[in-house]
């Protein structure tokens, strides 16, 4: 193995070169020049064709020739229908498939006039307390013809039976349905923090949601396991690969247990991961990706359908990389990312905007973002060929070393007792905060460069025209509610609010009462709060 070199000198002077150098952004060392030695992995045994066992190239022999990644951009904001208008925007623009924000009330599963939601109410993502939300919020778009994915997860059951009365009453059934809901609660845990009910409990909900999707919903995928926000907390690319995988196992453990069969159900899992700045180590990380969860779902859980295998994911580029200095830098940043998950085999993609370290994207910024998508695909050649950087010296000796990092890391987990019993411990929270803390100490000293930060920076800069919320919109939503508990049946409510209590407590599939509700027209709130009394309430134990 080749000696890491000197770096050459510097492009100014007090810039320090050594991370572009000498090692990824995970801090791995990097050798000056790679060669048949480094790559280490057996060809036909690791690394295979596109399409074939164990997937490393990528899920499908014809990758992009065969089909284009979807382009997914993710929107919300304000009231359903001021989404709907942004929604409509990126269909007209080229967008595939819609990806769906909602605001921190309605992620922590509380009504828009619950005391706790005041100030928040639209302000990051858009409100959804009713039904009559959601109707509003697809209104003409055909939801069985496009695709929908929801990043919501404590709540994710309630706000899934909610699409589906809404798809209902337009007469389009669930099978019919395709898209996503995230509701990996696991990760809430690890890194993003919005929860309601403990880790336990909360897990069942999920299960309650990949059973009832399983036998209703063929087309919907039940969980989009997630990395990205354990990436965006200040994990490691092998962090973030361990910790993703390791959730979905966990979820693949779980359904097992409740007497599905593997392959009924792993073909609708999806994962959704960052994509970051490092492009190979990026590129790398998706290939490892795939490889792992196809070993695993074959030789642990007995898999045999190939679509159990093919580990199919979601990217969206790195939001943590956005800097609120010299934005317009953030359209070239985007842009290296999202090569990133092209080259690296993704099924869908989301592009961040520009302007979004400092505020919500304007529609000039989030088409631009969309451009972004849409050069790639057309003009640039990369969706040409499948996994064109494989064979790579350095991307395979990259895709063994991050293979070999997260089995080490999973293997600790798995000698924990799984991962419940170490987010219990404390594990993930102390690994991520020592590899953010490392992270943010290499910015401060000047090893690691972040240009217009602490590198090439402008005296004066111009601040682009931002998003402003509206201090209306509170007003507005919470008249929406009004409005529909006005008009609603409160004994059909309250009886169907007692129904998922009943249901909850002797250990039941909580999905059939919970449609049962948004029909009624329960509000998220009230749905999410007739599962306290016996789940209780989370509390986290804080992890020095």
């Amino acid at each position: 193995m080749a000696t890491v070199g000197r770096a050459g000198p510097d492009a100014r002077p007090g810039i320090v070169s050594g991370r572009a150098a000498g090692e990824t952004l995970s801090g791995v060392p990097v050798e000056p020049v790679y060669g048949p030695d480094d790559a280490g992995a057996d060809p036909e045994a690791d690394i295979g064709a596109p399409g074939a066992f164990p997937f490393t190239r990528g899920p499908y022999a014809s990758m992009y020739r065969g089909r284009l990644w979807t382009m997914r951009m993710f929107a919300g904001y304000g009231t359903a229908d001021e989404t709907n208008v942004r929604f409509r925007h990126l269909l007209a623009e080229g967008q595939t498939g819609l990806s769906t924000a909602f605001d921190m009330p309605t992620l922590m599963g509380l009504d828009s006039d619950d005391a706790r939601s005041e100030g928040e109410v639209g302000r990051e993502g858009v409100a959804v307390d009713t039904v009559q939300d959601v109707a509003d919020l697809f209104d003409g778009i055909p939801l069985d013809e496009v695709t929908v994915s929801m990043t919501v997860n404590a709540p994710a059951p309630m706000v899934l039976a909610m699409y589906v009365v809404a798809a209902e009453r337009r007469g389009i059934p669930p099978e019919r349905l395709g898209g996503t809901i995230q509701a990996d609660i696991l990760k809430e845990y690890i890194a993003q923090k919005e929860w309601i009910y403990p880790p336990r409990p909360a897990f069942g909900l999920v299960l309650d949601t990949i059973e009832w999707c399983t036998e209703r919903m063929p087309r919907f995928h039940p969980v989009s396991v997630s990395g990205y926000h354990i990436r965006e907390a200040g994990a490691t690319a092998a962090q973030e690969l361990a910790f993703t995988l390791a959730d979905g196992l966990a979820y693949v453990e779980g359904a097992v247990g409740r007497g599905l069969h593997v392959d009924s159900f792993a073909p609708r899992l999806s994962f959704f991961f960052n994509a970051h700045l490092d492009l190979f180590e990026e590129v790398a990380k998706y290939r490892a990706a795939r490889r792992i969860w196809a070993r695993t779902l074959r030789d642990r859980f007995g898999a045999r359908d190939e679509r159990s295998l093919r580990l199919r994911f979601h990217t969206q580029t790195a939001g943590v990389s956005l800097t609120a200095q010299q934005p317009l830098l953030n359209l070239v940043r985007t842009g290296v990312e999202a090569l990133a998950a092209v080259l690296g085999g993704a099924q869908s993609l989301h592009t961040n905007a520009y302007d979004e370290a400092m505020a919500l994207p304007t529609a000039e910024a989030a088409t631009l973002a969309l451009r972004t998508q849409q050069l790639l695909a057309y003009e640039h050649g990369v969706a040409a060929t499948a996994d064109p950087l494989g064979g790579s010296w350095f991307v395979e000796a990259q895709t063994d070393r991050i293979e070999a990092e997260a089995l080490e890391l999973m293997g600790r987990i798995d000698a924990l007792g799984g991962v419940i019993p170490a987010l219990e411990a404390g594990f993930f929270g102390r690994e991520i905060a020592e590899s953010a803390y490392a992270h943010q100490r290499a910015v401060e000293d000047g090893r690691r460069v972040v240009v217009g930060v602490n590198a090439f920076v402008a005296e004066d800069e111009a601040v682009p025209a931002l998003h402003r919320a509206d201090p209306a919109v509170e007003r507005r939503q919470i008249a929406r509610l009004d409005a529909v508990r006005a008009r609603r049946d409160d004994p059909a409510v309250a009886a169907a609010l007692g129904e998922i209590a009943r249901v909850a407590d002797r250990g039941g599939n909580v999905m059939k009462a919970l449609l049962d509700a948004a029909r009624a027209e329960a509000t998220l709130g009230e749905m999410c709060d007739a599962l306290k009394p016996t789940f209780g309430l989370y509390r986290e134990t804080p992890t020095f």
